[in-house]
């Protein structure tokens, strides 16, 4: 037990689920990437009661508490938000939060507790794994869905650090945000079940080219998956999204930064964050220009490399 705690935690990319069937026995599974920038900073004390302070204030106080529930605790915390990710933008804001707020609280009172732990007692990993195991180590990861009838986070699968030279360009329109809570849970029952072909081609891109491709460093080659998985994956959402993509703004931002040369481009999540692949800052940096061009200063453009740590935390 230590009397504080500082937690970092990085945003995320999410590349897509691979199979909204199910008929195998586990649905969803997904692949993405933790970034460097923009990240999540909290420091939390013991104290009587819970007490938060800063950005997302009240929601941090609620899942503390609901940690603090699920394992019977007696004390309380009081938590300091320093930084947070921009909320619904598709970049991982829920689930980095709370994962902080879980590992901070976990840290301060003494709790074993492995990313799965942590996000049962938070509330997350309920569909997409993919934000837990991220916190977790960062990099690259592919997690293998969720088994019906089964309340466990989906299993990790493959993980790998991603090149220290690439580089992420993360443009955020000003366009209506991501769906989350009951408006993503209605969305989901909604969506009608994609075709096997479709979800074959998303696995077989997945595991035949971008995996290969990354293990080998070929960015040519894995961005070239990653924009064919986010086509395939954006098609099977079309119906509640009114498009493959969130907003127009968002697929002709897209179209634009692929044909300047992203080497890989796509929608993380819901959006309305779009990302583009780079090699190198030179490379990101007429990457984010022509963002900027783009959208007119009517939204925020991120450079950042990718985060091969996770989540990290001392004592202050």
């Amino acid at each position: 037990m230590t009397d504080g705690i500082r937690v970092e935690a990085p945003a995320r990319l999410h590349f897509g689920l691979i199979d909204l069937r199910g008929d195998l026995g586990r649905r969803f599974g997904g692949l993405g990437a933790a970034l460097q920038q923009p990240r999540v900073i909290i420091e939390a004390r013991t104290a009587s009661k819970v007490k938060a302070f800063g950005p997302e204030a009240a929601r941090v106080a609620r899942l503390a508490r609901r940690f603090i529930r699920h394992h019977g605790l007696k004390q309380g915390a009081e938590i300091h938000v320093r930084q947070v990710i921009p909320r619904h933008v598709g970049l991982g804001s829920g689930t980095q939060l709370a994962l902080a707020v879980a590992r901070a609280l976990a840290q301060l009172h003494g709790i074993e507790s492995d990313p799965t732990g942590l996000a049962l007692a938070v509330g997350r990993a309920e569909r997409s794994a993919v934000g837990t195991w991220l916190f977790h180590q960062g990099g690259f990861v592919l997690e293998g869905g969720r088994r019906r009838g089964d309340g466990a986070a989906a299993p990790l699968l493959f993980h790998q650090p991603l090149p220290q030279n690439w580089r992420c360009v993360v443009a955020i329109p000003l366009v209506p945000r991501g769906l989350s809570g009951g408006s993503e849970e209605l969305a989901f029952r909604k969506l009608s079940p994609p075709s096997a072909q479709r979800v074959g081609k998303i696995a077989r891109l997945t595991l035949m080219a971008a995996l290969p491709a990354l293990v080998e460093q070929d960015l040519q080659t894995f961005g070239r998956a990653i924009t064919e998985i986010q086509k395939h994956v954006g098609d099977c959402f079309k119906e509640v999204q009114g498009g493959r993509f969130a907003h127009r703004k968002v697929a002709s931002l897209i179209r634009e930064l692929g044909r300047s040369g992203a080497y890989g481009v796509g929608q993380s999540s819901w959006g309305p964050a779009v990302f583009a692949l780079a090699r190198e800052d030179e490379h990101a940096d007429n990457l984010a220009a022509i963002a900027r061009k783009k959208m007119d200063s009517g939204g925020v453009v991120h450079i950042t490399g990718f985060d091969n740590a996770g989540a990290r935390w001392s004592s202050v």
